[in-house]
């Protein structure tokens, strides 16, 4: 790209008169070229000295603005609070994607005034075994816990607060977390290891309040009484109607609602520990995983499956990813390493974070519509495209598959090619779904193209995420596939070795391409065969 044209291009972004072609041009242009980025660095810090001068002066500007002739994009932005506002956008934009200028000034001060990503919760789900909740909502691993009562229905969980406090919970339970050191039990069975650091950790009960001194514990609510079993260190416990009780490793305590206390011996052994959680957790995976198995060779008979790759397969010494959809469209695994499913099993998966990974792979015919479902383990979006399945080039009628950096997923098939007055493709883009609070968990996502109710639908986790028409001029008669990558975005035509990083950063387990568009229904009961 020539200088004249890159200044051009960037002044347009900053206007906010840049087309969807020329923005993806100058894009690749700001990824490969650091005079072209110093270019833009230039012109955003120009651009933000102006945009503070003009809010300084603004009052005044409102005054004595008088009608003029548009003589250039530059001058009319002053007289114009509308376009003011389009550069400041842009700004916001680029500002993100762009590392400010190390030396600082008005640029930087703006990048770092912005706002950072927030969450809230005092807590984390670490674990689970056949956890319900009566909610009808489920935690996976990696959430924060909600606020307000929570009521577990059944199974187990382990919950690590922020000040280093680890609870097993056992159901049924209904409790309340009101800080990282406190709190509050209705019933339910509990066992507490509290690291030095998080002595003083606070659980009330209906009939008294314990309080930690460095220790681990149990603890059994129950409609009629509490009981305080210390398994290791000391508590402190003060019923209701009596004086504060030290105890310690070995002794046990039961304040009843209606007054009055039993002194017990401990039992360690009442209480689930880490060990028995994730014994349960296991055989609950491998249930689960059997019946996947099994769901999934009903699967493989499917005569709607254009491809089909489980990925719980050997680790092939010649590297291959076996189609089992009866196709025998194999694919070459290049640089992915195995990884653990979903499930927990080693070597069930592919790791597509090393720069390069993918899977090569060739999908003949022309097609109607199509589907693309597979499981995914996201470690980060640190790419602006992250690639989950594109065709070698974008030649007419071929599909592309990813996920943005913001999120969201994306789904096109090209139409025509570009103008300058027309676009190549509509772009579907989903909500957006991750964030990095996500992050290693995994997920089943979907899209179905359906050309002949002219629509496109996202789905995460077998629900609908969006589902949006296809517009008149860009709808396609057939689709055609060919060679593709799952996990990257490959152009071998090009001899250039220098390439734009967009394989997927995580691990895939099962991948599958139907020649229809599938049901609503359908995914969701893929899902709920599938879920770990």
């Amino acid at each position: 790209m020539k200088p004249q044209e890159r200044s051009e291009l960037i002044d347009a972004l900053l206007d906010g008169a840049i087309s969807e072609a020329d923005f993806l041009r100058l894009e690749a242009e700001l990824h490969v070229d650091e005079k072209a980025r110093r270019d833009y660095y230039e012109r955003l810090e120009l651009t933000t000295l102006l945009e503070i001068q003009a809010e300084a002066e603004a009052a005044d500007l409102e005054e004595r603005i008088v009608p003029m002739p548009a003589t250039g994009r530059r001058t009319a932005w002053f007289a114009t609070a509308g376009i003011a506002a389009v550069i400041l956008g842009a700004i916001a934009l680029l500002s993100v994607v762009w590392a400010p200028d190390p030396a600082g000034g008005p640029l930087a001060a703006k990048i770092d005034s912005r706002l950072e990503p927030s969450a809230t919760g005092f807590a984390v789900l670490t674990n689970q075994a056949d956890a319900v909740w009566d909610s009808g909502g489920a935690l996976t691993e990696g959430d924060l816990m909600p606020q307000g009562d929570l009521h577990l229905t059944s199974g187990v969980i382990q919950v690590e607060f922020f000040s280093g406090v680890t609870v097993i919970l056992e159901g049924e339970a209904d409790f309340t977390i009101h800080s990282p050191m406190e709190m509050s039990v209705r019933r339910g069975k509990l066992r507490a290891r509290v690291p030095a650091p998080a002595k003083g950790f606070r659980i009330r009960t209906a009939e008294g309040e314990l309080v930690d001194l460095g220790t681990e514990f149990g603890l059994d609510v129950t409609e009629q009484h509490s009981e305080v079993h210390v398994l290791d260190g000391e508590v402190e416990w003060s019923p209701k109607s009596e004086a504060m009780r030290r105890l310690a490793k070995g002794k046990a305590i039961r304040s009843g609602n209606g007054g009055g206390t039993v002194e017990l011996s401990a039992q360690p052994g009442a209480f689930i520990d880490a060990t028995g959680l994730e014994e349960k957790r296991a055989a609950v995976r491998a249930s689960r995983r059997s019946a996947w198995l099994t769901h999934s060779r009903e699967l493989r008979r499917d005569s709607r499956l254009l491809a089909y790759y489980p990925f719980d397969q050997p680790a092939h010494w010649n590297r291959t990813l076996t189609d089992e959809s009866g196709s025998r469209l194999d694919g070459a695994i290049v640089a992915a390493q195995r990884s653990t499913d979903r499930f927990g099993f080693p070597a069930g998966a592919l790791d597509f974070s090393p720069t390069g990974s993918r899977v090569r792979v060739n999908v003949p015919g022309e097609h109607r519509s199509l589907t693309f479902l597979c499981w995914v383990r996201i470690d980060s979006l640190d790419r602006w495209y992250n690639s989950l399945f594109l065709t070698d080039g974008h030649e007419l009628g071929e599909p592309h598959w990813q996920i943005m950096d913001d999120g969201r997923l994306f789904f096109s098939v090209k139409k025509r090619d570009a103008t300058k007055k027309q676009k190549d493709k509509q772009v579907f883009y989903s909500p957006a779904f991750w964030t990095p609070a996500l992050s290693g968990r995994w997920l089943q996502i979907a899209t179905t193209l359906d050309l002949d109710a002219r629509k496109v639908t996202h789905y995460l986790n077998g629900k609908i995420l969006s589902e949006e028409a296809i517009e008149d001029e860009y709808l396609v008669e057939i689709v055609r596939i060919g060679p593709a990558s799952i996990g990257n975005w490959s152009d071998p035509s090009r001899d250039d070795p220098h390439f734009a990083v967009r394989n997927f950063n995580g691990s895939m387990d099962e991948f599958a391409i139907f020649g229809t568009a599938l049901s609503a229904t359908e995914i969701a009961e893929l899902y709920e065969n599938g879920k770990p």
